[in-house]
């Protein structure tokens, strides 16, 4: 525990999940209402989409965002929906962020940052068509109740939509539900959260009418908990506690053999639980690591992954329940190709896993196998933010640096173009209406064929 938690030295960027899951991981072609899209896969089924970009080239607009956030946009009809931190003046003095133990020591961490400021998260919606912001609104202002690491971001939660309502989440500051005219329907302040100083990466899940989350946190067992909440109203539903440690994922919501499953990741466990009422349906041992990154779904199993400090993947038949450790239910494990914070994706017959470096390696993922390794970039660049999306036979994989990397899907790797909007990204894109979303360091991006 000790060697895992002074291991973490970088900040887990945006994470969110999920709207109603399937077995098949597929996209939609009109919405992208949550992180990683409608099957929140990081796959779309669009055609035709640009595979050229720069910063002039295929730009449809480019709006000036307030602030900085990590959050992936989201799309229903013709609005987009994300979330912003402004950083302000210095806190009150008599402010106090918490304090963190680790093996019964006091836990400091030397790149801590955001405490000694207010700041104002905002939750903003822009019209998807022009990129004209039509609101923006105040969720929370004011000193935050833990730090976060100077390369992260407290507005890193991807907010969800249903068409009718949007839910920003930033963690210890709240919960925030808004009509689509920017009304306040609720809010609703969730716990005293706290991530070890990192900030939080969960983003919130719609199932059926309730608001799902998943709130790993530092002091583990004694804090941890899953908790699924009205959506019309913030009411708590049900809630359970978690055996697990602070994590930074979001759970995967699925339907398979027509029962649906909450799919979570953790460090000491890897758990299902039913999204209708909590109970727990099935869990194996967990990834003895940091568990960020997204779980993916193909060919009836559930695949979780971590990076850092141990990479391990571990694939998961779909059907079972109870301990699952030691049975057939386990179908394969893996440890090596992934990044610490990006997920991995599943796309057609492959699973492709990438590293920090933006190295994949292409599994089979009926059986682990590997189909080639050591898939380069053409430049020496750093993978810490962006989770990888795929579209029409394309993976496409972007570095914080603000370079999109265009990779041929199948069995052999094969680079077909570099593009760049000239400024950092850290946040993954989204795909909707023939048009791709773009969040960099300063601006939205749409990236769309003209004409």
């Amino acid at each position: 525990m000790k060697k895992l938690i002074f291991g973490l030295t970088i900040s887990v960027i945006a994470a969110g999940f999920i709207w109603t899951g399937a077995d098949r991981a597929t996209g939609a072609t009109s919405n992208w209402p949550q992180w990683r899209g409608p099957a929140m896969s990081g796959v779309s089924d669009e055609k035709n989409l640009p595979a050229e970009w720069s910063e002039t080239k295929n730009v449809l607009w480019k709006t000036a965002l307030p602030g900085k956030g990590f959050s992936q946009p989201v799309i229903w009809g013709n609005r987009i929906f994300l979330t912003t931190d402004i950083e302000g003046g210095p806190a009150p003095e008599s402010h106090k962020p918490p304090v963190h133990m680790v093996g019964g020591n006091v836990f400091k961490h030397p790149e801590w940052d955001g405490i000694d400021k207010v700041h104002t998260f905002k939750t903003i919606c822009l019209d998807r068509d022009t990129g004209k912001i039509i609101w923006e609104n105040v969720s929370y202002e004011g000193p935050t109740l833990d730090y976060r690491h100077k390369r992260g971001n407290y507005a890193a939660p991807t907010p969800v939509t249903d068409g009718r309502h949007v839910w920003a989440y930033f963690g210890a500051e709240g919960l925030y539900c808004y009509d689509f005219n920017g009304k306040l329907i609720w809010k609703k302040h969730i716990d005293d959260i706290t991530t070890l100083g990192m900030g939080v990466g969960t983003s919130p899940v719609i199932y059926r009418n309730t608001i799902i989350l998943q709130v790993d946190q530092t002091a583990g067992t004694d804090k941890s908990f899953i908790a699924a909440l009205d959506k019309k109203t913030g009411k708590e539903v049900w809630k359970v506690a978690r055996p697990i440690q602070v994590s930074w994922t979001t759970p995967l919501l699925i339907t398979h053999a027509g029962r649906d499953e909450l799919v979570t990741s953790g460090n000491e466990f890897l758990i299902s639980y039913d999204p209708a009422t909590g109970r727990e349906i099935w869990r194996a041992s967990g990834l003895k690591s940091h568990a960020i990154a997204t779980p993916v779904l193909g060919n009836g199993m559930v695949i979780l992954s971590s990076g850092y400090p141990s990479k391990v993947i571990k694939a998961i038949k779909l059907g079972g329940s109870g301990n699952l450790d030691g049975t057939e239910w386990v179908a394969w494990q893996y440890n090596k190709g992934t990044s610490y914070v990006p997920s991995p994706i599943l796309y057609g017959d492959y699973l492709y896993l990438m590293s920090d470096a933006g190295i994949l390696t292409c599994v089979n993922p009926k059986n682990g196998e590997i189909v080639y390794e050591g898939g380069r970039v053409p430049v020496a660049t750093k993978f810490y933010g962006a989770s990888p999306v795929a579209f029409d036979g394309k993976i496409l994989l972007t570095s914080d640096d603000g370079d999109t990397f265009v990779i041929k899907a199948g069995p052999k790797h094969e680079v077909l173009g570099t593009n760049s909007i000239g400024e950092p990204v850290r946040t993954s894109m989204a795909i909707a209406d023939g048009k791709i979303f773009i969040r960099g360091d300063r601006h939205l991006y749409c990236i769309a064929k003209k004409g």
